[in-house]
């Protein structure tokens, strides 16, 4: 019997490195994984680039679009812009998420609210959204009062079906089991039907978000604003300044990724995540 101990500890202790070099050396795999779609995407980019297949004022290499990008930020021409877009979406997204979740959970909740709106939802919603444009420009005049008022009723849509959604997915039992245990309407909401729902709530924020970037950056130069990430690469395009049209997308794409990255994950963490609804 002791003879067996050391030559089992000794097998533990033979094991025990490849699991630790395993778990230690797996933090490098997510990044590499990431990275790999964007190493490709670049590569072929710049492949077709070098090849001349397209004028080079056209078709510019990474080079010269990274140093379009550090030019435009560091005369301040990029921020100035993006400050611009950036208070634009905010506003207009933070309308349609006040009126979008208002209207899904009482069609959730309400069979009339649902017979009222879900109509006219479904034939709103299809519709794109540069197609109220014209509209709302003559209604409200140019400017940023129409632009915003544009994305908040372009992006509400998503962010109405799914808390609609969500709240209709609830599960009866929760329902009934608050209510057997003394829970009036709004700590049913706080405790059931709001932790219940929202999953959907973020995926329709999120979707909603991706519906406020497209009519955004198309509208902005409809409305005739100054300053936008939209107005300054339809600009860039009339004198066919690739290069400044791909700083403004990259800049777009950089903004996204910020908002789900400090914004969406750590909604998610600090909710339904630590609730156990999901797994992060």
């Amino acid at each position: 019997m002791a003879d067996n101990v050391p030559a089992t500890t000794a097998g533990a202790l033979r094991t025990a490195p490849g699991a630790t070099t395993g778990r230690g050396g797996a933090w490098w795999r997510t990044p590499v994984r990431t990275a790999i779609p964007f190493v490709v995407v670049f590569g072929l980019w710049e492949f077709v680039a070098r090849l001349g297949i397209f004028p080079k004022r056209l078709f510019p290499t990474l080079e010269e679009v990274a140093q379009t990008f550090v030019e435009l930020t560091a005369r301040g021409i990029l921020p100035h812009h993006v400050f611009e877009t950036v208070l634009r979406l905010i506003a207009g997204f933070a309308l349609a998420a006040l009126v979008g979740i208002a209207i899904g959970v009482m069609m959730g909740r309400s069979r009339r609210a649902e017979d009222i709106f879900l109509p006219l939802v479904s034939i709103c919603a299809p519709i794109p959204g540069i197609a109220y444009a014209p509209l709302f420009l003559l209604w409200f005049g140019l400017g940023d009062f129409s632009t915003i008022l544009l994305v908040g009723f372009v992006s509400a849509f998503p962010i109405i079906f799914n808390t609609w959604t969500g709240v209709k997915a609830v599960k009866e039992i929760w329902v009934r089991a608050a209510h057997s245990m003394g829970a009036d309407d709004r700590r049913l909401f706080r405790k059931v039907i709001l932790p219940g729902a929202l999953p959907y709530m973020l995926t329709g924020l999120r979707l909603g978000l991706a519906q406020a970037w497209r009519i955004l950056v198309g509208v902005e130069i409809l409305a005739a604003v100054p300053w936008g990430l939209g107005w300054m690469i339809f600009g860039a395009r009339e004198f066919l300044n690739t290069d400044v049209m791909l700083a403004g997308i990259v800049a777009i794409g950089i903004i996204g990724f910020i908002l789900e990255k400090f914004v969406f994950e750590r909604l998610e963490r600090y909710t339904v995540v630590r609730w156990g609804m999901m797994t992060a």
